[in-house]
């Protein structure tokens, strides 16, 4: 959890658990609580774990400090923990402003997601939905765009994509990819060209290579 950089606010009133990745200890800060100047000191690990808790508690929140781009992702029946893991930490790296969990796919507070997310699971905000067709229609309906990141021929290569204004970003099983019910729903799908003997990236390699991309687009 140190990798986190964890402080707390040395103010009587406040004591405000928080990160801030740019600041290191004996620094000069500012506590997002109450925005009093602070010299950085790391939190204790039971503040920290208390302060996870209750972020955990608020139901996938996020970090409101933080400015997100016009960037989701749906993560359909991805079986893996440390994927799943992986990918939050992506999309806080990524300014992903939502992550849509659905089906078999793992949700925090998990330790092998938590391991892998680095605090990224904390810090974007996220939401459940046991069926990913039903979480994709009502991202729809919220104004996103859906694209799915697939292998199959007739996906428009990565550095061709025109992306569009809300994006969302559709990855699937590791094996089986993105289900059929789902990527009949959507209209665009763009694919990651390939140079080697394989046809196909990790899940979360893929969909870590595809949200630079958009990040990049949309910023």
């Amino acid at each position: 959890m140190t990798t986190e950089r964890w402080f707390r606010c040395p103010h009587p009133v406040c004591r405000h658990t928080f990160r801030d990745p740019e600041a290191v200890p004996g620094s000069t800060t500012r506590c997002p609580a109450c925005a009093r100047r602070m010299t950085a000191r790391p939190a204790s690990m039971r503040a920290i774990l208390e302060e996870r808790e209750r972020l955990a508690a608020a139901g996938g929140a996020g970090d409101p400090a933080i400015a997100r781009l016009p960037l989701a992702v749906l993560v359909d029946d991805v079986r893996s923990l440390w994927n799943v893991g992986s990918i939050f930490r992506t999309a806080d790296a990524c300014g992903v402003a939502l992550v849509v969990l659905a089906g078999i796919t793992g949700c925090p507070p998990r330790p092998a997601i938590s391991k892998t997310a680095l605090g990224g699971d904390l810090a974007v905000p996220w939401r459940y939905c046991a069926g990913a067709v039903e979480a994709l229609a009502g991202l729809i309906a919220d104004g996103w765009t859906p694209v799915a990141l697939e292998t199959e021929a007739g996906g428009v290569p990565l550095p061709e994509l025109r992306w569009p204004a809300r994006a969302c970003l559709v990855v699937g099983h590791e094996t089986r990819g993105v289900s059929p019910e789902v990527l009949d729903r959507c209209d665009l799908r763009v694919s990651i060209p390939m140079r080697g003997v394989k046809d196909s990236l990790n899940v979360a390699v893929a969909f870590g290579i595809a949200a630079y991309a958009a990040s990049q687009a949309l910023r």
